[in-house]
């Protein structure tokens, strides 16, 4: 479609970048208004649990919903896509999935709530980031690829099994059953209107970035990827990029990410909550570097972050996404369980 809209210098490429800083900035804005974020759904604060995880359970309805109606509307396809793969790595999703899960709770907080949240100001955030990225690329392309191939070639066939939309009534029924259960979750939690709306906007920029970067920039001269929100292969490619510009060219990835600390800097600055914090002992500088490893190593093996893997994966209806969104889940009961009852509790970045 992008060769028909009469660019003559912008690339496909060029404009994903502007695409990503678009979307990032709003999820940016949203994310830091509602403290959007699964860990403190999980195990967060027992009077927020509830109200937090119905937002993200409102964000996922909207997401599912929004993406296979660009699906059976033929914008997009998943065929062929990395999380339809038909031989399923459970190995390295159920290992990657429970070291991102404990991760998070180390750190106090999901890759894209600490992307959010050094927007604000927090250099704890910042510094996790920077390790987490590390590590991704790392698993990605360096000293442990040879671990990440390992683990990935331990596999079960499962066929078109693979994704949720081959059971009895097709992908329609499914979403809508997947959806409405979700938003039943949301409604019985009683979120106030204003969160609702925050929840469906967020969704919203899920299917927007999967049609965005598959249909609306498609060019089969200048083809790129398809991408949704996710944050794992971002933080790598910013890192990379930022020490190799001259040699590689930014994408989506990196739009999103640095939209998403401007909006959430934005909205911090705009509402009297940016603040500079940092560590307060080395105790907490080694469990938060220790957390930042854990997640960029168990990003790359499950697949995603609770949001590549959980709010932008399961829209796909892929098997792989529930599995990895359900080893992150109870990688953080588990740790959380572990921790809890310790004398001295950490700061909390959300």
């Amino acid at each position: 479609m992008f060769e028909t809209l009469g660019f003559e210098t912008l690339t496909p490429r060029g404009a994903s970048v502007i695409l990503g800083l678009t979307i990032g900035l709003v999820f940016g804005i949203l994310a830091e208004v509602t403290r959007f974020c699964l860990r403190r759904g999980l195990v967060g604060p027992s009077v927020e649990r509830t109200p937090a995880l119905a937002l993200w359970a409102t964000a996922l309805a909207t997401a599912i919903l929004g993406t296979q109606a660009a699906v059976a509307a033929g914008w997009i396809s998943f065929d062929g896509h990395r999380l339809l793969t038909p031989d399923l790595p459970y190995v390295a999703i159920l290992i990657g999935g429970l070291a991102f899960g404990a991760g998070m709770v180390l750190t106090r907080g999901c890759a894209s709530r600490l992307t959010v949240l050094t927007g604000t100001g927090n250099l704890r955030a910042l510094t996790v980031l920077v390790v987490f990225a590390i590590a991704a690329h790392a698993t990605m392309k360096g000293l442990l690829a040879p671990l990440r191939t390992a683990l990935g070639d331990i596999t079960v066939p499962l066929g078109d099994a693979i994704s949720l939309g081959n059971l009895p009534g097709g992908a329609p029924l499914v979403a809508g059953v997947m959806a409405a259960a979700a938003f039943a979750y949301a409604l019985s939690a009683r979120l106030p209107l204003r969160q609702l709306a925050a929840g469906v906007a967020i969704g919203a920029l899920v299917p927007l970035a999967w049609v965005g970067t598959g249909f609306v920039l498609l060019d089969e001269f200048d083809p790129i990827g398809m991408e949704s929100l996710s944050f794992t292969l971002p933080l790598s490619e910013t890192l990379f990029w930022a020490i190799a510009s001259s040699s590689v060219a930014a994408g989506f990835g990196i739009g999103l990410f640095g939209g998403s600390i401007a909006g959430a800097g934005l909205s911090s600055l705009a509402a009297g909550r940016f603040q500079w914090q940092s560590f307060d002992t080395p105790a907490q500088t080694g469990r938060y570097l220790a957390g930042g490893a854990l997640m960029g190593v168990g990003g790359v093996l499950a697949g995603g972050c609770t949001l590549g893997a959980g709010l932008a994966g399961i829209p796909t209806l892929s098997v792989a996404a529930l599995l990895a969104l359900a080893a992150i889940a109870a990688g953080a009961l588990i740790t959380n369980r572990i921790l809890d009852g310790r004398p001295q509790a950490q700061p909390a970045f959300g």
